[in-house]
């Protein structure tokens, strides 16, 4: 039976799955996140490898927090993604075959909300190929007594001007091809369910915003080198809308890592205290 929300939850190891993949699903993945053939046929092109791009991964860290309502009860309707991490060891082949392993790594009692940590690890033959870290906004389900957790404040930016920006469309069609590498909530395309839960209507997955950010930090400041991109990190703030346009700052802060923030053309911040991780050459 599915527990409540409390910190006895902490430490629960998740079930181990297995992910899979094809070279069709890194394609369909490419193209949910914005790739364009034109200057991105590597990733969208079975005889270009494909190529896979590094944040495939978060669909491996979001098939483990759909086995989160087998521990813990959970309303779709009242779920917000918080942050999300994500961190690759070398390059992913074009076709995988992984171990996944996942456990609740915290609960955070905001009051009026509560907020659920997921930690998950990918295994191929050659060992630790990814982690994913995720968490989880549950309107509705705070008030149980634990302890509050980090501040979510965003963090100042650099104030110089940045070493690179990145402009980005959203098509209006992006989270129905999106949806279809496996993330289904309705949130991102039904316009009643949307309502239901307080919006005015479907808007984009904030994986799918990270994939668009993933792509503008590897043809920045990566140069278009996998090899370059060790990780990325950051925490939705706001909604992207279908037809919006992100702007992605990034500034370089030592050989190794960076500051980003993305926009949207609204005005407003949409990924806060993004983090990025460089592999330094061999």
């Amino acid at each position: 039976m599915a527990s409540r929300l409390s910190t006895e939850l902490v430490g629960v190891e998740l079930p181990t799955l297995r992910f899979q993949w094809t070279w069709r699903d890194a394609v369909l993945y490419a193209l949910g996140v914005g790739c364009d053939p034109g200057a991105e046929l590597d990733y969208v092109y079975e005889r270009r490898g494909p190529q896979v791009l590094p944040t495939f991964p978060v669909l491996a860290g979001g098939k483990m927090m759909d086995t989160l309502p087998s521990v813990v009860e959970l309303d779709l309707r009242r779920l917000l993604h918080g942050t999300e991490a994500v961190s690759v060891l070398r390059p992913l082949p074009p076709e995988g075959d992984v171990e996944i392993r996942g456990r609740i790594s915290e609960v955070w009692d905001k009051g009026k909300a509560a907020v659920i940590e997921v930690e998950t690890a990918g295994y191929d033959d050659e060992g630790l190929l990814f982690t994913v870290h995720g968490s989880l906004y549950v309107n509705g389900a705070g008030g149980f007594g634990g302890e509050r957790g980090p501040s979510a404040a965003s963090a100042p930016v650099p104030e110089r001007a940045p070493d690179y920006t990145v402009c980005q469309q959203i098509p209006h069609h992006q989270a129905a091809l999106y949806r279809l590498s496996g993330d289904r909530n309705p949130m991102h395309i039904d316009p009643d369910f949307a309502r239901a839960a307080g919006f005015d209507g479907p808007f984009l997955h904030g994986l799918c915003t990270f994939g668009f950010v993933g792509r503008a930090v590897l043809q920045s400041i990566c140069g278009a080198d996998l090899r370059a991109f060790a990780g990325l990190s950051g925490r939705f703030v706001g909604q992207v809308w279908p037809g919006d346009e992100l702007v992605t700052t990034i500034w370089a802060t030592d050989d190794v890592s960076a500051a980003l923030q993305t926009t949207s053309s609204r005005g407003a911040v949409v990924i806060a205290n993004g983090q990025v991780t460089l592999r330094a050459p061999e």
